[in-house]
């Protein structure tokens, strides 16, 4: 048993109740793509806590995680012992070319300085013919009407088109575009709240106020199947793209 890592506000983790809102929606992009890389050597990059790295060894895949972060870095090798952990930077993949079926990235590029070159370096790890995996928070919903990012953590968020021009800068053919919404349970609770249950948590936080009790106990019974992933559209609160690296 080891310590669980703890909540910055730049990743998140899972058994925090006030947390699980973020922590299925993310969860939801794992659970897409559980069963898809059975004996397939993947690698998650930028992996965090590791726990979606671990549900994919769990369904059989190979997996390699690598993260910049020391502390996340020696959770992951003490909590899940079958992820192969590496420390790196995502810029310069401590890879060989070609030596990747699978690249998996969810919810991390919007955090780079370099996107073009990180995915550059997805390219290259990949072998032909295999697949990046990627989510990001969809700017148009996540940050309406601005240019810069509304969570500090976040250096460029972007929408569907330019996501697709940078993977197709990078030699990668986008093969499927989806996007993260809101089912039918999550809808109800948006018109519960006013239009936005996501406002109700972040508001109430950001001023600094308690959550009145229905409120926790409707972030602490989110699931994940309360998330729908279908085809992509403006309104999506995330982008979930597959892409591939063209068969020479």
């Amino acid at each position: 048993m080891c310590d669980p890592l703890p909540l910055t506000g730049e990743r998140t983790v899972p058994g925090i109740p006030e947390e699980n809102y973020w922590f299925r929606r993310h969860e939801i992009a794992y659970l897409a793509i559980e069963d898809r890389y059975p004996g397939r050597a993947v690698l998650e990059a930028g992996s965090g806590e590791g726990y979606g790295a671990a549900m994919l060894a769990a369904a059989g895949a190979r997996v390699t995680a690598l993260d910049y972060d020391e502390s996340a870095v020696a959770h992951v090798k003490a909590a899940y012992p079958a992820v192969t952990m590496l420390h790196g930077n995502l810029d310069e993949l401590p890879l060989g070319d070609s030596s990747m079926d699978a690249v998996v990235n969810f919810q991390v590029i919007e955090h780079l300085w370099d996107q073009p070159r990180f995915l550059r370096e997805v390219a290259r790890v990949l072998r032909p013919g295999g697949e990046l995996a990627i989510s990001t928070p969809n700017r148009i919903t996540f940050s309406p009407g601005r240019d810069t990012p509304l969570n500090p953590f976040h250096t460029r968020e972007l929408n569907s088109g330019e996501l697709t021009e940078l993977l197709e800068q990078a030699g990668l053919e986008v093969t499927e575009k989806l996007g993260v919404f809101h089912g039918p349970r999550l809808a109800e609770l948006d018109r519960r709240y006013g239009g936005s249950f996501i406002d109700a948590q972040i508001d109430r936080s950001l001023a600094g106020e308690a959550w009145p009790a229905e409120l926790s106990a409707d972030v602490a019974a989110v699931a994940a199947q309360d998330f729908d992933l279908r085809a992509d559209a403006p309104d999506s609160l995330d982008l979930f793209f597959y892409a591939r690296k063209p068969r020479e």
